[in-house]
């Protein structure tokens, strides 16, 4: 009976490529006994499960403060990242628990607001000597350090590297996997606070956190057009035809031509690549959107809107901490669920960052209403 169940529970493993990451290679930062779950298939249980990923839920993916059941939230675009990244996995033999692992929890440290809330959070955070903030590198202290009451849900150093190297920002032609120690992981994670603009050249230690990375892209621009579309923002005509004629305009068509173009470019590598013609057609595709979607999300009142908002609760917290006091909605929903490590180990200024990013868009706007 146990072989049997063994069998099954590995099934997955069976036909894989020589290029993927195989369940064996899993590695945890902490030494534990694994149950009937593969490592990485567990991976996903700790995520879902997690605070970080629920909270998701009501986070901005692009529009903030839209009244509208139809447009993304941040929960729903990592599942789009899960469900695109998983089919390329298949088509390429690798393994899709570490991608859909690592595909669902690549943006948890996203914070109120979006991306525009993680410059000004990012500005805070610099001014405050606590470096650099990013997003990808707070979703990997969430797993690490935030989650199970500050002792981290012990997440296998794979999908934490593919979780921090997943920058969707950056469109490349090929996407090739940087063999890593673990060291060299914490490392790279450790200098992302300290060394400007470090997060730019991290590459993925597998070819599933490649395999993660190009498919966050995928995911966002086809989606994101049609979010602007249905909020009026511009017309599907407004994409110049150059981009229409590779691509197509529907969500559904610029899916599965990036998807199947990327498959048929990349089967039986050890790499990912895209061909000419479509690679520059995203690339062609992303500046129309931050010039048309992107940019113009917010209005400069808005923006200074939530520069304030940021820069009013995190002197209020901090000065909660320092005086403690105790009724401040920083002990009472955060700090008092905290153990003695963080506690102790961590500065006032990064309780209040960690705070302030974890939060969602609507508890944001009500902590600035108290």
């Amino acid at each position: 009976m146990e072989n049997l169940l063994e069998k099954n529970m590995a099934r997955h493993n069976i036909g894989l490529s020589e290029y993927a990451t195989k369940d064996s290679d899993a590695i945890r930062l902490k030494e534990e006994s694994e149950d009937l779950r593969s490592p990485f298939f567990r991976d996903i249980d700790r995520i879902i499960y997690s605070y970080a990923f629920l909270r998701s839920m009501d986070k901005t993916q692009v529009f903030p403060g839209h009244l509208n059941d139809h447009i993304t939230k941040r929960m729903l675009h990592v599942q789009y990242v899960s469900k695109i990244a998983r089919t390329i996995g298949r088509a390429l033999g690798l393994n899709e628990d570490l991608i859909e692992a690592a595909s669902l929890g690549h943006d948890l440290g996203h914070v109120p607001f979006g991306h525009f809330g993680e410059s000004v959070l990012n500005q805070i955070s610099l001014a405050n000597n606590e470096g650099y903030f990013n997003h990808n590198i707070e979703s990997v202290r969430i797993l690490m350090n935030l989650e199970n009451k500050g002792q981290g849900k012990n997440i296998t150093v794979q999908v934490l590297d593919a979780i921090m190297c997943h920058n969707g920002e950056l469109e490349m032609q090929e996407y090739r996997p940087m063999p890593k120690t673990v060291g060299d992981f914490l490392e790279q994670y450790q200098k992302s606070y300290t060394e400007k603009d470090f997060v730019k050249s991290l590459r993925p230690m597998t070819l599933e956190g490649c395999v993660v990375r190009v498919s966050d892209i995928i995911a966002y621009l086809g989606k994101d057009i049609e979010d602007a579309c249905i909020l009026g923002k511009i017309k599907k005509e407004d994409i110049p035809l150059e981009i229409q004629n590779v691509l197509g305009v529907k969500t559904r068509e610029i899916v599965n031509t990036i998807i199947v173009d990327l498959i048929e470019n990349s089967l039986g590598k050890p790499y990912l690549k895209l061909s000419d013609q479509v690679f520059e057609a995203i690339k062609a595709l992303k500046k129309f959107n931050y010039a048309h979607i992107y940019d113009p999300s917010l209005t400069e009142k808005e923006k200074q809107s939530i520069i304030n908002m940021y820069q009013r609760l995190f002197e209020r917290f901090k000065k909660d901490i320092l005086e403690e006091n105790k009724s401040s909605k920083i002990y009472t929903n955060f700090l008092n669920y905290k153990e003695k490590e963080y506690l102790e180990k961590t500065s006032t200024e990064r309780k209040v960052i960690d705070f302030l990013a974890g939060m969602t868009d609507e508890y944001f706007l009500k902590c600035s209403k108290d």
